[in-house]
């Protein structure tokens, strides 16, 4: 009885925590403020972001593929050699942001605010934008990305 009692026991908790998350693997940041934390060369695939204020952040070198930072403050951080494929950055703000190298592919920016934004070496294949920010990024788009091989300037369909 009390053997059959310990391994129902132990069978509870196996089944509780298969469905549940760890707390030390938090993933989601949403309305956080994370003035200048260094979140380089980091593993954030899926991680939601939405809302948060990351002013002065590093974030080069992360994985950020599939994230959410919807609404996000990204002013002054580094993105550098980040990879954004598949995120959402609708409606955050990206103003001194460097992204230099990153790739965007298929991410989803349509409402994004890109100001004084580096994006040397950048890919947007498949970003939708407006077509005013698409006209302002052209203007200071160049290089190509060293992951995709792709002209920043082709990646975001501008005229020559």
């Amino acid at each position: 009885m009390r053997k059959t009692l310990l391994l129902a026991f132990f069978a509870s908790l196996l089944i509780c925590f298969s469905f549940t998350k760890p707390i030390w693997s938090l993933t989601d940041y949403s309305k956080q403020s994370l003035l200048e934390v260094d979140f380089s060369n980091r593993d954030l695939r899926a991680v939601t972001f939405n809302l948060t204020n990351f002013r002065g952040a590093n974030l080069s070198g992360s994985n950020l593929q599939a994230a959410s930072l919807f609404g996000s403050k990204l002013e002054d951080s580094n993105l550098s050699n980040t990879n954004l494929r598949e995120a959402t950055l609708d409606s955050a703000v990206l103003k001194g942001t460097d992204l230099t190298n990153a790739v965007l592919e298929d991410a989803f920016a349509f409402n994004t605010k890109f100001e004084d934004v580096i994006i040397t070496g950048a890919d947007f294949t498949n970003v939708p934008m407006r077509s005013d920010v698409i006209k302002d990024l052209c203007l200071i788009a160049n290089g190509t990305n060293p992951i995709t091989l792709r002209d920043t300037r082709e990646t975001l369909a501008c005229e020559p």
